[in-house]
């Protein structure tokens, strides 16, 4: 008798584990951060429309949550917008309406609640659409959300980028913006900034964005998935080797995971870079 009281006592014990090690997972929230390559004819086999579905497919079969984009053009945030199931923030960077590529960011609708949103150019004048420091072909902005989730009722900011390809001082200089209007507008909140840093992590501008949010990758409570690298050119044997897109989190955010993902289809990539998605958790 003893031996059974005992046997079932272990047993509920087991299941209490159980339920408690998975409520974190329960509540997790799926990022992602994917330049979906600008839609260009010259692209040939490569260009949009010969890929949307497949981007499409990626994010609905990985079940990704959030999703900061870049690179967009209009006509591609409205092919994305058909998934019905994820609402859109984020403008375009050439006017500040449709025009140009956008940073924008997709969230489930059954998931989040949209709090706040808006937009900032990254050079000194940040309000209005502009070129900063030495970029010099592009205007570059970043978007933000602030959401509720509905499944642990915290409330979050979320940042989707994309810096200067080009500038040496606008990257750095983007970094420093960046850190500044995420204490602005988080003001306290748990943030997850999600983009194409066109800058590897030895760079002084991942240096100064590693010194206050950790980098997903190296945060991980289980060993990172898939290649480092997650500029792929749309090349199956490219050598993988440098990261220039990452997932950040503020402190007290838990990375659960994280992963580049490498999907193809018919030995074509869905863009000419990864997606990089982590699981999370606002503890």
């Amino acid at each position: 008798m003893k031996a059974a009281v005992r046997a079932l006592a272990a047993g509920l014990l087991s299941l209490l584990a159980t339920m408690t090690s998975a409520a974190p997972e329960a509540a997790s929230i799926e990022a992602a951060t994917y330049n979906l390559r600008l839609n260009l004819a010259s692209d040939g086999a490569n260009a949009w429309p010969q890929r949307r579905e497949a981007v499409k497919a990626l994010v609905r079969y990985h079940q990704f949550d959030l999703i900061g984009t870049q690179e967009g053009l209009i006509d591609q945030i409205r092919d994305l917008e058909q998934m019905a199931e994820f609402a859109r923030v984020g403008r375009g960077r050439d006017d500040g309406l449709d025009a140009g590529e956008h940073s924008a960011i997709f969230y489930r609708r059954d998931r989040f609640e949209l709090l706040a949103s808006g937009d900032f150019w990254l050079s000194p004048t940040p309000d209005l659409p502009s070129k900063g420091w030495d970029a010099r072909c592009c205007k570059r902005l970043a978007s933000w959300a602030r959401l509720r989730d509905k499944a642990s009722g915290r409330s979050l900011a979320v940042f989707s980028v994309h810096f200067d390809h080009e500038g040496d001082e606008a990257r750095r200089e983007s970094a420093q913006l960046m850190l500044r209007k995420m204490d602005e507008i988080a003001a306290g909140l748990p943030v997850i900034c999600l983009g194409d840093f066109n800058s590897t992590p030895d760079t002084p501008q991942l240096r100064a964005l590693s010194e206050r949010l950790h980098d997903a990758r190296t945060w991980t409570l289980s060993p990172p998935y898939g290649p480092v690298g997650t500029f792929n050119g749309f090349q199956l044997d490219a050598p993988m080797s440098d990261r220039i897109d990452y997932i950040f989190v503020s402190p007290g955010v838990r990375v659960l995971r994280y992963a580049v993902l490498s999907d193809n289809l018919d030995r074509r990539y869905p863009s000419d870079h990864h997606p990089v998605v982590a699981r999370l958790s606002l503890d």
